[in-house]
């Protein structure tokens, strides 16, 4: 009975941080099918009084957004992919070997990390343009991996450490390289840990938006932030284009979440429990 007692108010609780973390998206859905005069009608109304999908029909073949999709796709995955090879390389580096100016190196990672957006605008910018990265996929990809890379092998560098060593000691034993222990053990005990690492990454450069700004201002390299943007006029917004495209920019990472959420919230779990 005392549990009862102690856990209603933990309910009542998750209830409504769960209320005021899902009430923006019902609202952001609910508008995405209403018509325009109904968005600007005061008071406001809750739901729908008439269903339109006249803002998806804007959205989707009425301006840019489809080919911004498609640009962010091809950006978020690779530079996720990429991030998440050298992280691992580079926290399996840190976890399993001993080495003069470690501890420096590792602090130094981070802090990069902590540089404000501004500070690297220019030189990245001035870098780019020399080796004609501007306005390509691979140079938005190069820096993407520079905003996500450092906190990727921090995170990384403590679910190696917590593997038992004994494991990769008896596959050295039987001739066993690093990279095939990395790749065949050490990634495959990780798995929680990298879906973490991958959601986070992901999720960061999807909604990337300083950068993608400065380094992708051409229509074939924009992505889905920008997009949304372009919605926004001098005198007028049109919400309901803006409505519909968050709509379609927040499904891939709903789909991504929903499909990794058990590895998800395990891999949170076992990094919350490491010393």
């Amino acid at each position: 009975m005392s549990s009862r007692k102690f856990s209603l108010p933990t309910y009542l609780l998750a209830l409504v941080f769960s209320v005021l973390a899902i009430f923006p998206f019902c609202w952001m859905a609910l508008s995405s099918v209403k018509p325009l005069q109904e968005l600007y009608s005061v008071p406001p109304t809750w739901l729908p009084q008439n269903f339109s999908f006249e803002n998806y029909t804007n959205v989707l073949f009425n301006s840019n957004i489809p080919r911004y999709f498609l640009n962010s796709i091809v950006i978020s995955f690779g530079a996720t992919a990429i991030s998440i090879l050298l992280a691992a390389l580079a926290a399996y580096g840190f976890a399993r070997f001993r080495f003069r100016g470690q501890g420096a190196l590792q602090a130094s990672i981070l802090v990069s990390q902590l540089l404000p957006t501004a500070t690297v605008i220019v030189p990245l910018y001035i870098i780019l343009g020399r080796l004609g990265l501007i306005n390509t996929y691979a140079g938005v990809i190069l820096v993407y991996l520079i905003h996500t890379l450092p906190l990727c092998i921090w995170m990384l560098i403590g679910y190696f450490r917590a593997l038992p060593y004994e494991i990769e000691e008896a596959a050295l034993v039987d001739g066993a390289s690093r990279l095939l222990i990395l790749f065949r053990i050490v990634l495959p005990l990780s798995v929680p840990g990298i879906i973490s690492t991958v959601v986070y990454c992901f999720v960061s450069t999807w909604n990337e938006f300083i950068f993608a700004l400065v380094f992708a201002t051409d229509r074939t390299v924009k992505t889905l932030p920008i997009g949304l943007a372009e919605f926004n006029s001098e005198f007028n917004t049109d919400w309901g284009a803006v409505m519909a495209a968050s709509m379609i920019m927040t499904l891939p990472i709903v789909v991504l979440f929903f499909g990794v959420q058990k590895l998800f919230v395990g891999g949170l779990t076992a990094g919350a429990t490491k010393g």
